[in-house]
């Protein structure tokens, strides 16, 4: 087969970190002269598959990443392009989905060994990049939120407690008594559902005075993942042990939907600006973001190890969170 009967048509994820996996897509591909001379952004990529309609390969690490063109030795005719995630904060520890302001600074966890206090609890990074410590002193912050009048808050899975955070970074609890308190998302009215991973949704009064059992679902292993929808109904993940988890959605009387079920270890989840429901799936060490739209199937959009949670920025970009860095994506198609 000779390269002029080469065609590549198209790559799938449309962005990818450092380590994932690429696919080329297309026809005639010559096996096994495909085992050499692809790149991305100009440097070599490991091939992992190659078959004549298809080849994998292993996204290399880039000096700059960004918008990457992506070529083959044996096509020399075709370029592909993909969006290398940009590096925006790293050293962290997180274990759900950042949060983002008004103003699109984004606030992420180091939450640390379980019971150890770590001198940062919550980072705050500039839209710039710039990255600065802003909470201390809660143990474990796991999850984040913002109130619908822009008040930030962190819940910390080891004393059960959803802090309230000031303008200054200084702390007050909200509530407590919450278990395992890990996933935070606010309703319109102010109230705020905080998911104990042991097996409880609590509905939590927008004064932080009442607490009520909202709904119970199976204990996680990890954490349970929330997000309100643009339809006011919340979304929730929590994975298990089994082999496929679900993802639920519950209106406001606490009536139970499952959207579904074919998710690996589903994780962070979040909306676009188009209302468009996004959720990391990471099973097997094999992570990505997949956007599932409320018709038709859901689509990969982003892989890379060790994802955790995702959030969007006022401008619609896209800020995947692996379990220590923050990436920027600013156009996904």
């Amino acid at each position: 087969m000779t390269s002029s009967a080469v065609t590549l048509t198209g790559i799938d994820p449309p962005g990818v970190l450092a380590g994932a996996r690429l696919w080329l897509r297309g026809g005639g591909v010559p096996v096994p002269a495909a085992e050499a001379g692809v790149s991305v952004g100009g440097a070599a990529a490991r091939v992992l598959f190659a078959a004549p309609d298809r080849i994998a390969v292993e996204v290399p690490r880039l000096a700059e990443p960004g918008r990457a063109s992506v070529r083959a030795a044996w096509s020399p005719g075709a370029t592909l392009f993909v969006e290398v995630g940009v590096p925006m904060a790293t050293g962290l520890h997180q274990v759900d989905s950042p949060a983002v302001d008004a103003a699109g600074r984004v606030y992420a966890a180091f939450s640390g060994p379980r019971g150890q206090e770590t001198p940062v609890s919550v980072y705050r990074v500039e839209a710039d990049g710039g990255r600065e410590p802003f909470v201390e002193g809660v143990v474990n912050a796991t999850s984040l939120a913002f109130s619908p009048s822009g008040v930030l808050h962190v819940s910390s899975r080891y004393d059960g407690v959803v802090y309230r955070v000031l303008d200054d970074g200084r702390t007050e609890p909200f509530v407590s008594e919450l278990g395992v308190a890990c996933g935070l998302a606010f309703a319109p009215d102010g109230s705020l559902f905080v998911g104990d991973r042991s097996g409880t949704l609590h509905h939590v009064s927008a004064d932080g005075h009442r607490t009520t059992v909202f709904a119970t679902l199976p204990a996680s292993v990890a954490a349970y993942h929330l997000a309100m929808g643009p339809d006011e109904q919340l979304y929730v993940t929590g994975p298990t042990l089994a082999t496929h988890d679900a993802i639920y959605r519950f209106d406001a009387a606490g009536r139970q939907d499952v959207l579904d079920r074919s998710f690996g270890r589903p994780q962070g989840l979040a909306f676009d600006a188009h209302g468009v429901l996004h959720v990391v799936e990471a099973l097997a060490g094999v992570s990505a973001i997949y956007r599932c739209p409320s018709a038709g199937a859901r689509r990969q959009v982003v892989s890379g190890p060790a994802l955790v949670g995702l959030a969007f920025l006022p401008d619609g970009e896209l800020v995947a969170a692996t379990a220590d860095t923050l990436y920027r994506f600013p156009s996904i198609p």
